[in-house]
């Protein structure tokens, strides 16, 4: 275990979970989560069934042990219409085969946090999400107590969407939890009301300079004395279309 007194930095690298980490990664799970979680799981883990993983190695360590994980990401691609934000993604994209990554666990042993390790770990994970053209976002959930775990993701960027009452029953006792989401691919999170209330506000302003572009057009036509105020009106014209569609632009992309 690295003593948090060195000032001598280990040398972490990361590698795909193996065979050889089921016995480690038990026992790191059952040292840092409040949930059991069955031998079966762990196996799927480590034999990469249905489960995308990471680990941390300190390959700096001068024992037998410089290949023993002391930290990982476990993660499940999902459909995103079998997953509890899939009404997050339904309004911007016709796919129906659109995924996600969820975040399943993640954990760093006690001697090797404060280091970047968990925050590596994401990272990974995301960069493997943005690598699935159809993948809009990676997401997770988070204990309502765990501070600490939401202060990291909000650190990483991550956006709260959701607040789930009584997710969890732990030994007896309901809590709640929080969603969070990072969006990859195009993925983005539905407009606040006043953005759409803005949106619309610039949307309408458009569509009135629009209307009366057209009615000057037309009074023009009608009164050929008014032709050099006529290429004005073909020009306001011309903004006004552009403003519409700047106006859709303008919309959230969060």
């Amino acid at each position: 275990m690295l003593d948090p007194r060195s000032e001598i930095y280990p040398t972490i690298e990361y590698r795909p979970v193996q065979p050889s980490d089921l016995e480690a990664l038990e026992k790191i799970h059952l040292a840092l989560f409040p949930i059991r979680y069955e031998r079966e799981f762990f196996l799927n883990v480590v034999s990469g069934n249905g489960i995308v993983s990471w680990g941390a190695v300190d390959t700096s360590r001068s024992d037998d042990r410089r290949d023993e994980i002391i930290g990982f990401v476990t993660t499940r691609m999902i459909a995103a219409k079998d997953s509890e934000i899939e009404d997050l993604f339904r309004y911007n994209s016709p796919r129906k085969d659109l995924t996600l990554v969820y975040i399943l666990t993640l954990g760093v042993v006690d001697g090797y946090r404060n280091l970047g390790i968990a925050s590596s770990l994401v990272r990974e994970v995301v960069k493997y999400a943005a690598s699935v053209s159809n993948c809009r976002g990676v997401y997770l959930h988070v204990i309502s107590y765990n501070q600490p775990a939401i202060s990291f993701y909000k650190k990483m960027l991550f956006k709260l969407v959701r607040r789930l009452p009584m997710f969890y029953y732990i030994r007896g006792q309901h809590y709640d939890s929080n969603l969070f989401v990072y969006y990859v691919n195009g993925g983005r999170s539905p407009c606040s009301p006043l953005e759409i209330v803005t949106s619309f506000v610039v949307d309408f302003r458009a569509f009135v300079k629009m209307l009366v572009a057209k009615f000057w057009s037309k009074e023009d036509h009608c009164n050929p004395r008014w032709a050099r105020c006529q290429e004005s009106n073909i020009l306001l014209a011309t903004q006004s279309n552009k403003r519409m569609i700047s106006g859709d632009n303008t919309r959230c992309h969060v």
